[in-house]
């Protein structure tokens, strides 16, 4: 065993100092994993395994006389207990629920998103072995690998965040990591109007239409709340209705008790073993599914997909990547394309129209906030065209004092088609929510 780490001595110290804090965290850290029974340490409740970190960390440093206050070694301490086991510098960020992403460049470059902006955080990773080593443990709590010969992570921690991580040769830069976090509030409409995301009328229409199963696709860019916002549609699905989830990632929290949620697998060392989402979308039809919720359509299922909401499961919902209405139809389009059965574009369009009904385009305003800007209605086919008809929008005025997008909501006067349907199934909709609002 190698010879204990020696703790900088009482003439070396520098409150404060950023690099004496780090050589003094790193021998504390090395003198506690030689002290301490991690395995039995890992089953004892936190607060006993607290008290005993902070027991063992007072004798090591009172050894050497470093003049540091309660305060500063229950920080000590924290940082200590983070690099054991948590995700090192990090974990502090984690528990800020201001912050929705972390993005790490690099060991010394991170940068965090914080109420839509991002801005650079002030913590950084000792090293690139350092950040290694955080990445790797992340690895092994999921039961997978990242190293040369599988360089890519995608993972879920166990608060439902997202990871991905990638490093060398792949990561010209060195090893680099992205974590997407849950906000731990539940956003429901209600709130989805306070911070004016949406307005009231689109919640009462979009409402309406999960009641009466229209099949929904979300479009919106990278981190524009996509998720989000089928979360908040989930909670208008009847209770006695049976939904099913296919994600890569979990990461759905649906607002509801009766819920199946299935997750993809990656290939295994071997090459084997891959679980795609289309591979678990056939199985989920002999899974005796209500609604079928995909968290994203990335390629062929996207077949399956139209197919399954055509056959009797009406009212599920997707997201795609997209930055309109009309992008959203052609990703659809051409990810169907991909199935390859080499279906005439003309059947692919008019297969699309008869299943989708309603599409919501999701966007980032300038200043980093999150609205819908489109409720589109899918109409019909005019020729070989598919037919959209806004219902509602987002009219951006101009940018406010604090550099955010501001305008207002509007409905674009057009009674939906699916009207009618609400009408028959009870949903009754007050004519006002369609008006246009006349222009004094």
């Amino acid at each position: 065993m190698a010879e204990p780490a020696e703790l900088p001595k009482t003439s070396d110290l520098r409150v404060g100092d950023s690099a004496f804090r780090q050589d003094l965290k790193a021998k504390v850290h090395a003198r506690l994993m030689d002290s301490m029974d991690l395995i039995q340490a890992q089953k004892m409740p936190i607060n006993e395994l607290r008290d005993e970190g902070l027991r063992k960390v007072d004798m090591l440093l009172t050894e050497q006389r470093a003049p540091l206050t309660t305060v500063e070694k229950q920080q000590l301490l924290r940082e200590v207990m983070d690099e054991i086991f948590g995700l090192g510098p990090v974990e502090q960020l984690m528990r800020d629920p201001e912050i929705a992403d972390i993005l790490v460049n690099g060991p010394k470059q991170i940068y965090i998103e914080r109420l839509g902006r991002l801005e650079p955080a002030r913590v950084q990773f000792r090293d690139e072995k350092h950040l290694m080593t955080v990445i790797q443990r992340i690895a092994a709590g999921v039961g997978r690998r990242i190293d040369e010969g599988s360089p890519m992570l995608d993972a879920r921690l166990s608060d439902g965040s997202r990871v991905n991580a990638i490093i060398p040769p792949l990561s010209l830069n060195g090893p680099s990591m992205s974590i997407r976090r849950f906000a731990g509030v539940t956003i429901d409409a209600q709130r989805l109007v306070q911070l004016d995301s949406w307005s009231k009328e689109m919640c009462v229409f979009l409402e309406a239409a999960v009641r009466v199963k229209a099949n929904i696709l979300i479009s919106g860019g990278t981190g524009t709340g996509k998720t989000t916002l089928l979360n908040v549609l989930s909670k208008w699905i009847p209770n006695e209705d049976r939904v099913i989830t296919i994600e890569d990632a979990a990461e759905l929290m649906l607002q509801r008790e009766h819920v199946v949620s299935l997750e993809t697998r990656p290939p295994n060392i071997e090459g084997k073993g891959e679980v795609t989402q289309r591979d678990l979308l056939r199985n989920t039809l002999r899974m005796r599914p209500d609604r079928i919720i995909i968290g994203e359509v990335r390629g062929a299922e996207a077949l399956d997909m139209l197919q399954a909401m055509n056959t009797g499961h009406e009212g599920s919902m997707t997201t795609v990547h997209a930055n309109s209405p009309r992008d959203a139809l052609r990703r659809v389009e051409n990810m169907v394309s991909m199935a390859g059965l080499n279906y005439p574009v003309r059947v692919i369009r008019d297969q699309m129209a008869a299943t989708l009904d309603l599409l919501i385009q999701v966007s980032r305003m300038t200043g980093g906030r999150r609205k819908i800007v489109n409720v589109s209605e899918i109409s019909g086919m005019e020729r070989d065209t598919i037919l959209l008809q806004d219902l509602f929008r987002f009219r951006q005025d101009g940018i406010d004092e604090e550099g955010h997008a501001v305008g207002e909501f509007e409905p674009c006067g057009v009674r939906p088609k699916l009207l009618d349907r609400m009408q028959r199934e009870g949903t009754a909709i007050p004519p006002s929510v369609f008006q246009r609002r006349k222009v004094i």
